[in-house]
């Protein structure tokens, strides 16, 4: 067992003597949590890797989840084929991404 939050587990490290991962402090950022996993997936993985999100019902953890998707859509949207999406954005929404 190695514990590691998610700050320090997703910068430099290679971890491919793991093969199950468990997130329990989602980070607001869905990119984070994403290098963090992808530490598990580097050359010389020869396992499958099993990520595991812990979220509990109505807690703040519940409500990043939420933000983690908003950001998801809004991102994959803005890289999309469509111009007029772009234009559609508002302030907010751009501050939202960034943020």
């Amino acid at each position: 067992v190695f514990l590691i939050s998610l700050k320090a587990g997703g910068v430099g490290l290679n971890l491919t003597a793991a093969d199950y991962v468990y997130i329990v402090d989602p980070w607001w950022n869905p990119a984070v949590e994403q290098q963090a996993i992808d530490r598990t997936h580097r050359i010389g993985q020869t396992k499958n890797i099993f990520a595991y999100r812990m979220i509990c019902k109505d807690t703040i953890e519940d409500k990043i989840m939420e933000l983690q998707e908003r950001k998801r859509i809004l991102a994959k949207e803005l890289i999309a084929d469509d111009a007029s999406f772009v234009k559609s954005l508002s302030r907010e929404d751009v501050e939202y991404l960034f943020s």
